[in-house]
């Protein structure tokens, strides 16, 4: 496909551009926009991650106006939210458009940027700034994007690097967004020797800097040492639909947990959903949730989606992680805080509670617990740190509970819903991002599958449970002790990225000051008593 040619940046009018070429360019922006989804499980290509934003970055560039940078960034991010979230669609159907249309706009920024600093001929000093600036702008996007409201962090550019040992060891120093960060100035850089030839030395100069920082890094980042090893089994009920399905997934779980009697496990996971009753109001459930604690010689931790009355607090729907011992509930409960957006409230229901209408929206808002909670099994063992669903994707929920003292991660999921799409092989290697941004093995246990283990390292432990059926299975995992580098400075890529777009601005406001103002119109010739301007000194 052929775009315009390089023209000098600006924003005014390009007389003469044909109609054909701008649609041409309107359908390559979201189909560009949309590559990177390949990266992700289940196409899992995570090489391609490296090169999947050049075709977009090479459009935007050739822009004909910052005007137009910015529709093809938005019409690329609608492509890329759609791409990464088609999952979504059976359950919101049209509404997927209204939110990918919306969240896009995040994208034109973005385009405008990539223009200002790629378009035209740009000098070797600019192509260089562009490796720093572009992907901080994209960061800035996805931490945006990351508030719950917009949906959460699915689809971080950096998640894609979830099985690669060197990505894993940068995630431990500064989590997904330092690894988003190398894929953009990967990206950025191929871009600009491909299109910018006077700048090819300076930025190979700068990419085998980066490498070697890079490896440095992850040479210096601190690797998890083992302290000690526990086992913990998952229990996976498989797809249960049908007229009482509730009752017979309770029922397919308890019989899969007996089959762990005499392999001494320490601790038992069930997944997202995987009691539909409270416990308090159901005392006959909670009797058989400790006579199989007593069985299998092990607590369990059990996952109520119910609702909740005659406790103090109000009255609604919560999912909440429960654990069970040899004596019925401790005590131990955590409310899932962080609410799937549409999946489990409408934000703003008065007025999109029209979605509803047209898909699988929640009818009624669930509640939210208000503070994380570290469990201690009964009889010692390591202390759990559990999460629910989505609350997966979020690197500071994990770090929040290994600063309070959490040895093990563990998330409770379900996506029966999604069971045939990209949903649950993604929504598994989140744990591992998450187990090495923390330095503690995470377990991801689902009603469905995919369910699995990682180590403290990010890699897996074991088999995986698919979505082909039921199982059960133990673990044996290493815990370990120690501050990653993220447990120990948080968010700082996005702290260094915002620095970034800001000495950017000042650089561009500052060039702006000291540039000499525009030559204004010729004054029109004095008149005179003896004289006029046609005809001077008459």
């Amino acid at each position: 496909m052929r775009f315009a040619a390089d023209r000098p940046v600006g924003d005014g009018p390009v007389p003469g551009t044909p109609r054909g070429a701008r649609l041409r360019r309107a359908v390559a922006a979201p189909v560009a926009g949309a590559l990177p989804a390949l990266a992700f499980p289940e196409p899992g290509l995570w090489w391609f991650a490296y090169v999947a934003l050049v075709p977009w970055l090479l459009l935007i560039r050739t822009a004909p106006t910052g005007r137009r940078a910015a529709v093809e960034g938005w019409l690329g991010g609608v492509g890329f939210m759609i791409a990464v979230h088609h999952w979504l669609i059976p359950s919101l159907h049209v509404f997927m458009l209204v939110l990918a249309a919306l969240l896009g706009l995040l994208w034109a920024p973005w385009g405008w940027l990539v223009r200002s600093l790629l378009g035209g001929t740009p000098s070797s000093g600019r192509a260089l700034a562009a490796i720093a600036v572009v992907p901080s702008g994209w960061l800035t996007i996805e931490l945006v994007r990351s508030w719950e409201g917009l949906g959460g962090p699915w689809g971080l550019l950096g998640a894609s690097q979830w099985q690669v040992s060197p990505a894993l060891r940068l995630t431990s120093f500064g989590a997904v967004w330092l690894v988003s960060l190398v894929v953009l100035a990967v990206n950025t850089a191929i871009t600009v020797l491909i299109a910018v030839p006077r700048a090819r030395a300076p930025v190979a100069v700068a990419l085998v800097a980066g490498a070697l920082a890079v490896t440095a890094v992850r040479a210096w980042a601190p690797a998890p040492g083992e302290t000690g090893r526990t086992r913990i089994a998952i229990v996976q009920p498989g797809v249960v639909e049908g007229p009482g399905s509730v009752e017979r997934r309770f029922d397919r779980g308890e019989e899969l947990t007996r089959s762990l009697a005499g392999r001494d496990p320490d601790l038992v996971v069930w997944g997202e959903s995987s009691v539909g009753a409270d416990l308090r109001e159901r005392p006959d459930l909670a009797e058989r949730l400790a006579a199989l604690s007593r069985e299998v010689g092990a607590p369990l931790l059990v996952n109520v989606d119910a609702r909740r009355t005659g406790a103090s607090g109000p009255d609604g729907i919560f999912k909440s992680s429960v654990l069970v011992g040899p004596r019925g509930p401790t005590g131990d409960r955590y409310d899932k805080m962080r609410l799937v957006p549409f999946g489990e409230y409408v934000p703003a229901r008065g007025l999109l509670g029209w979605a509803t209408s047209v898909g699988r929206a929640a009818g009624e808002d669930r509640l939210r617990g208000d503070r994380p909670v570290v469990m201690d099994l009964p009889d010692g063992g390591p202390r759990v740190g559990p999460l629910v669903c989505f609350e997966s994707a979020f690197p500071d929920m994990s770090r929040r509970l290994v600063l309070d003292g959490a040895d093990v991660l563990v998330a409770q999921s379900a996506t029966s819903s999604f069971q045939d799409s990209w949903a649950p092989e993604q929504h598994a290697s989140l744990a591992a991002l998450r187990a090495a941004e923390s330095g503690r093995p995470a377990v991801h246990a689902t009603l469905t599958g995919v369910s699995a283990v990682y180590g403290p390292d990010g890699a897996r432990i074991g088999g995986v449970l698919g979505t082909g059926g039921g199982a059960a299975a133990v673990y044996d995992v290493p815990l370990a002790r120690g501050a990653t580098g993220y447990a120990r400075f948080g968010d700082w890529p996005v702290h260094g990225a915002l620095a970034v777009l800001a000495a950017w601005g000042a650089s561009r406001a500052a060039a702006r000051l000291r540039r000499p103002p525009a030559p204004g119109p010729a004054a029109p010739p004095a008149r005179t008593a003896h004289g006029s301007a046609g005809r001077p000194g008459r």
